[in-house]
């Protein structure tokens, strides 16, 4: 049995990193953008506190959460945001890092990868994205 997906957008990731994509967050008049990793295992989406404090949030006014990985722990605030990738825009509720050594990005399942449809063709270094719900012709 053949399946087919309609993905809309296309971008080249470098072959010897990990899958990053540019990112935007805003709220209100405020913007940040960079760089962040997409992290299939990470149930969050969680980036450096900087990058809060970039969009006027007082980070530690968030909803606390004590994130678990394989080589420890760390304290992240959630807050609502709008998070861009590749010209798709999503209301998210993202953390940061209260630690402000804490230095990558990442987007997880919640708050971006149950937003995308998300494809994937390592060989040819080529991620293909489109909204989660949109209409496929």
């Amino acid at each position: 049995m053949h399946y087919q997906l309609t993905l809309d957008r296309a971008y080249p990731y470098h072959p010897k990193h990990s899958i990053a994509l540019p990112v935007k967050l805003r709220l209100g008049e405020k913007v940040t953008t960079f760089e962040a990793h997409i992290e299939t295992g990470a149930s969050l989406c969680i980036f450096q506190r900087r990058l809060g404090e970039d969009l006027g949030i007082e980070v530690q006014a968030g909803l606390r959460e004590q994130i678990n990985t394989a080589t420890g722990s760390f304290i992240a605030y959630g807050h609502q945001v709008t998070l861009s990738t590749l010209e798709l825009d999503f209301e998210a509720y993202v953390y940061f890092a209260a630690d402000e050594n804490f230095n990558r990005n990442v987007l997880g399942r919640n708050g971006w990868l149950d937003r995308v449809k998300l494809g994937i063709i390592y060989y040819d270094r080529e991620l293909y994205l489109t909204p989660y719900g949109s209409v496929e012709l």
